[in-house]
């Protein structure tokens, strides 16, 4: 059967296909700009500016926020950035979150990944940049020690005057380089 096949025939159904696989992977990077635009709008008018994000560049895809530590806490004071990075599949697949900024924490390793269920097997469509920035502040205060990431952090958390200085020294490394 496979000889009746007309090569032309066949080549064209298959152009058309990824024509059509094409345009709907553009709708879908359209919807997800929109999404992207709109939440943009709704962190500007936004009176707390305790959290904030904004496009790195030209890209909707990669933004750059900014986290103000949790007052009462041993972050107090302090301001972190996060580098956060869009799927096309945003909402539906969780972005990429890492801390640029050094940060000694019980769920954040030397590399900024960050250890935070939203993030991962808990994530929703219907959050959105603020509710995870909002989130990543009150880990910041809350953490999770049954499950480190840096398990040096973990042991310390208790001691909040050694905690501090080692927050202080990790932050102050960062702002050297």
């Amino acid at each position: 059967m496979a000889q009746n096949v007309n090569p032309l025939v066949s080549a064209s159904t298959t152009d058309t296909k990824t024509d059509e696989e094409t345009h709907s992977h553009s709708q879908d990077n359209h919807s997800v700009t929109k999404r992207l635009q709109k939440e943009l709008m709704e962190l500007m008018i936004n009176t707390d500016k305790s959290v904030s994000a904004f496009p790195e560049g030209e890209s909707l895809f990669k933004w750059i926020g900014t986290i103000s530590g949790p007052k009462g806490t041993v972050y107090e004071d302090l301001t972190f950035k996060l580098c956060l990075e869009f799927p096309h599949s945003y909402p539906f697949s969780a972005p990429v979150v890492k801390f640029i900024t050094s940060i000694f924490h019980p769920n954040i390793d030397q590399l900024g990944n960050i250890c935070l269920d939203i993030l991962k097997e808990k994530w929703s469509a219907l959050y959105d940049v603020r509710t995870i920035l909002l989130s990543i502040q009150s880990l910041l205060g809350e953490p999770n020690n049954d499950s480190p990431m840096n398990a040096q952090a973990a042991v310390l958390w208790p001691d909040k005057v050694e905690m501090r200085h080692r927050v202080l020294a990790e932050h102050k490394k960062s702002e050297s380089q």
